[in-house]
């Protein structure tokens, strides 16, 4: 197998073959984000992708799960990732599961009938990161879409017959935009209906842009009380009628899981008793990106 360092993939991934289609991220200009900061962007060849293939089926002939990188593999023409599900078809007998990330523009980009083909093909489920339903947000922080293109490339993806697993960054609208940020998250994941939507913290890291404004004075990252207050507020927000919401990833003070359409006054009480002081927080020593 060949890999380009560093691979990331979303916790849930953790099980799965992860395959590398494309390397580094095709916007890569997010201003929270310092994943791919050492590489540039490329699509691998297929020779070199199905040759991994045949490698793995030869040592983990029970692959029943794959995740294709790198940031964004949806961003690899769809002859690309056609030519690669068909041969992960062929070499997984065991295969249900076919996952990536995506943007909202390489999401858009393609036609309804290419994703179509796609999902046809194994491809069922796409994370992507929203951020922010805060279109100022989103311009600040160097997106490259905006709330609207965010939810139509969702939808898009869903009338595919695609799952989708959205991530949300807590703290990315400053101390002094907390609240607005949370509440039009909130309005835009309603649209969408996501399958899954995860919370995150943004956690400050040197190669990441926004570290340079917070160090300049630019940026204020909210303390936990003010991330906690983001957290209700979305919460409150919400109206999803099946989505799976987590805030259980290493960067949260706090690590809720539940189903909206069922645990919502659990989570806000979870959330209420954490504000009081009822529950511990996780100690900052244990978060991470």
């Amino acid at each position: 197998m060949h890999y380009a360092e560093p691979v990331f993939r979303p916790p849930s991934e953790s099980e799965s073959l992860i395959l590398q289609v494309t390397v580094g991220c095709s916007h890569n200009a997010c201003t929270f984000c310092a994943m791919y900061r050492n590489k540039s962007y490329y699509v691998r060849p297929v020779t070199e992708v199905l040759e991994d293939i045949s490698e793995a089926a030869a040592r983990w002939p029970d692959t029943s799960r794959v995740f294709l990188g790198d940031g964004d593999a949806m961003a690899a023409p769809v002859e690309v990732l056609t030519a690669v599900l068909k041969a992960l078809r062929a070499a997984f007998p065991r295969l249900h599961r076919v996952s990536l990330y995506a943007t909202p523009m390489n999401l858009l980009q393609k036609s309804a009938g290419e994703l179509a083909t796609l999902r046809a093909l194994g491809l069922c489920l796409f994370y992507l990161g929203l951020e922010s339903g805060s279109d100022e947000v989103l311009r600040r922080v160097g997106k490259g879409a905006t709330s609207a293109e965010a939810v139509e490339a969702v939808l898009k993806g869903h009338a595919a017959g695609m799952k989708s697993s959205v991530m949300v960054l807590l703290g990315l609208g400053g101390v002094e935009g907390g609240a607005e940020h949370a509440r039009a998250t909130a309005r835009a994941a309603n649209l969408m209906q996501p399958g899954y939507l995860s919370a995150l913290t943004w956690f400050d890291v040197p190669q990441a842009p926004l570290h340079r404004q917070m160090a300049a004075g630019r940026f204020h990252m909210p303390g936990d009380e003010g991330i906690l207050e983001e957290l209700q507020i979305l919460v409150e927000g919400l109206n999803l009628r099946d989505s799976v919401f987590h805030s259980n990833h290493a960067s949260n003070p706090l690590a809720l899981s539940g189903r909206l359409s069922r645990d919502k006054e659990r989570l806000l009480g979870v959330i209420a008793a954490a504000k009081e002081g009822l529950i511990s927080l996780r100690p900052r020593f244990l978060r991470g990106t």
